[in-house]
């Protein structure tokens, strides 16, 4: 065999089983249909070339050279017509099969190892002009209910009302809480602040003044509103988030 013929890179071979595969694909050949004779020869050939650059033959490649050549002299012995023995080439295929399995698999997922690099996060930013605190907490819903149920002691009456007073009121509209939601998103400009107090200002009914303060319940809920305390007032404050008129689920407040 002519030296131009043995082309191979040696650094390029990971272990004999790579080189084997190498020189069935060079030798075009079936890895089930090995001609083990020149895959044996060339495979020697490739093992002096390393020893005459002195390179460190590691043992694995001289393991298989060994077992390159038990398989070469299994196959040169004479067979006898009466006896079935099994394919000494079997073992060496099982493994050439498996490793070319393995090879291929990493070279579909090997693209994969560097995705992450370029991939980039950003680090959570607060949003200018909204407080993301204090939305709406245990804390703040038990100082908000304890301040409504103040309101509403303070402007029920004492004394029941005479009865002239319940004239019409089987007439009278109920106000829902979508449309207080509706009054506060559209009378509530971005920034303004008012104590919750103020907020029930010109509401005497008291199904009202409820249907009021489910509206600012779930207007915090949303983020549209947030609540604060200075000293021991509480006020309300719209914030710059952006909602349309939204559909409130009255059948949430049944």
């Amino acid at each position: 065999m002519e030296e131009k013929e043995l082309s191979f890179r040696l650094e390029m071979f990971e272990g004999p089983l790579d080189l084997l595969l190498h020189l069935i694909k060079k030798n075009k050949v079936s890895i089930y249909d090995i001609p083990i004779v020149e895959i044996t020869g060339q495979y020697l050939e490739y093992l002096e070339k390393m020893e005459e650059m002195n390179l460190e033959i590691s043992s694995e490649f001289t393991v298989m050279a060994a077992q390159l050549l038990y398989i070469k002299s299994k196959m040169l012995l004479p067979k006898h017509e009466e006896e079935e023995e099994e394919d000494p080439k079997k073992d060496l295929v099982d493994r050439l099969v498996e490793y070319q399995k393995v090879k291929e698999a990493r070279e579909k997922l090997k693209p994969m190892q560097n995705m992450g690099y370029f991939s980039y996060y950003k680090e959570p930013q607060k949003i200018v002009g909204i407080e993301t605190q204090r939305r709406l907490d245990a804390e703040s819903i038990e100082k908000l209910t304890n301040a409504f149920m103040l309101l509403i002691e303070k402007t029920e009456r004492k004394a029941p009302p005479p009865v002239n007073k319940f004239d019409g009121i089987i007439g009278r509209e109920i106000v829902t809480v979508k449309q207080k939601t509706d009054h506060i998103l559209r009378n509530f400009k971005k920034g303004k602040k008012v104590s919750f107090k103020e907020s029930f200002d010109g509401i005497t009914d008291k199904s009202e003044a409820v249907s009021m303060f489910l509206a600012i319940l779930e207007l915090l809920r949303s983020g549209v509103l947030i609540v604060k305390e200075e000293g021991e007032e509480l006020y309300i404050e719209r914030t710059e988030v952006e909602m349309d008129i939204i559909d409130v689920d009255e059948n949430e407040y049944n």
